[in-house]
């Protein structure tokens, strides 16, 4: 194998740059908004049993039946690369025991992986940013979440953000919603495009998500969902809705809104932006209470969201955001014996919390303050010889360019004076 064909596998990519500030620009807004909430941060396995996707996501999914990475191991056990995050999160609680300690508030970003066909906001191995609430049936749970995901967006500065809500209603209603759906649809079985067909069987609900001209012109005077609500559902639909109003959440009712997953029960949404075109989606999420003991644990209500990463930073790129570093100082040396000086002053500003880069290069001074001036930093310490036999250090400000000799090390020793320079309106 040459260099040449060394390239990152089709559907992946690396994250480095200007674009690795863009993720952690929307990590760090998750850890402050979440952790305002008191969401616990989880970090599960990339691989589990493939068993756990088979029972948790559905069989009849198109990502258990065509999208997972499945591999037997050496002990010939079958692993999957997790393709989502929710059942990953239900087994380490199960596992744990975490479920009998109260309700349970988690939240976990990390790399999920789907066999499909690689686009714009969607690759092969992607990320995600998730939220969970285990132990509670309460409404609120589903309006808190939902109030979290939008606050989120709206942080990153993200507009033109629609919430769709639906309510998939209980086991018993979406029983009688299917055989309905199915009467209605059988007639027309060979119209359907190639995937409705094969749904119509094994999991006709799915069909609504179809995105075939022909299907949904088919669909149109289909039945829907909330028309066989049961009581129990409808009321807690109503309260969810309730509870959005009150904190001035406009969202708009989709009866087709199903989500991909067969372990849904109650309510789903989904957010969207006009901004990402044809896929419109950046998050959704909703309620699945027969999850947990779907997959071997007692009976817990639960409800959460999950977004596309790659999707954030594709619309933050696209609105031309390019987080700076934050970088204070840059160290900058010219001329024999100033080595040990430039580390000594970079050593002793970083012990001060700053920020600092020093210059390795070795070259020209000039092309090292122009590095400074790009990298964004505030302010240049510049190192010579003079430097050096005098003990005055030299520092360039360079948003006015304005010198100062600060002397060394006393000059360098009080932190808050640094500290006051560089944020003077903290």
């Amino acid at each position: 194998m040459t260099s040449e064909s060394l390239q990152a596998s089709r559907g992946t990519h690396d994250i480095w740059g200007t674009e690795i500030r863009l993720w952690q620009f929307l990590e760090q807004h998750a850890r402050r908004i979440l952790g305002q909430a008191n969401y616990q941060e989880i970090r599960t396995p990339i691989f589990e049993a493939t068993e756990l996707f088979n029972r948790g996501i559905g069989e009849g999914t198109d990502i258990v039946s065509k999208e997972m990475y499945t591999f037997t191991d050496r002990g010939e056990r079958s692993l999957t690369l997790r393709p989502e995050g929710t059942a990953g999160v239900v087994r380490s609680l199960i596992e744990h025991k975490r479920l009998q300690q109260g309700v349970q508030r988690c939240w976990y970003q990390g790399a999920m992986f789907r066999y499909e066909r690689p686009q714009a906001g969607r690759q092969r191995q992607f990320h995600q940013l998730g939220v969970e609430v285990f132990g509670s049936d309460d409404p609120r749970s589903d309006v808190e979440v939902i109030a979290l995901g939008l606050e989120f967006l709206e942080a990153l500065g993200l507009s033109h953000l629609t919430l769709e809500l639906n309510s998939v209603g209980d086991p018993e209603d979406r029983q009688r919603y299917k055989a309905a759906l199915v009467d209605y649809l059988t007639p027309y079985a060979s119209d359907l495009d190639p995937d409705s067909q094969v749904r119509l069987t094994k999991n006709p609900l799915r069909i609504l998500d179809s995105k075939n001209p022909a299907t949904q012109k088919i669909l149109a005077e289909a039945p829907q969902l909330p028309e066989y609500l049961g009581q129990d559902s409808q009321r807690h639909f109503e309260r969810v809705q309730s509870g959005l109003t009150a904190l001035g959440l406009a969202y708009e009712l989709n009866p087709r809104l199903v989500r991909g997953l067969d372990y849904y029960t109650r309510t789903a949404f989904e957010i969207t932006t006009r901004e990402l075109g044809a896929q419109s989606a950046v998050g959704g999420g909703g309620r699945y209470d027969q999850l947990v003991q779907e997959l071997g644990g007692s009976a817990t209500p639960a409800v959460g969201w999950a977004m596309g990463l790659e999707r954030l930073v594709g619309l933050l790129q696209k609105r031309g955001e390019t987080p700076a570093p934050d970088l204070d100082f840059y160290i900058a040396t010219q001329g024999e014996g100033t080595a040990n000086l430039s580390l000594q002053i970079t050593q002793m500003l970083r012990r001060h919390g700053l920020r600092v880069e020093m210059d390795v290069s070795q070259s020209a001074l000039g092309k090292q303050i122009k590095r400074a001036d790009k990298l964004g930093c505030q302010a240049c310490v510049i190192v010579g010889e003079s430097e050096v036999a005098t003990g005055d250090i030299t520092v360039k400000w360079l948003a006015t360019g304005v010198q100062e000799l600060v002397a060394f090390p006393s000059g360098f020793s009080d932190s808050a004076v640094w500290r006051q320079k560089l944020r003077p309106n903290p």
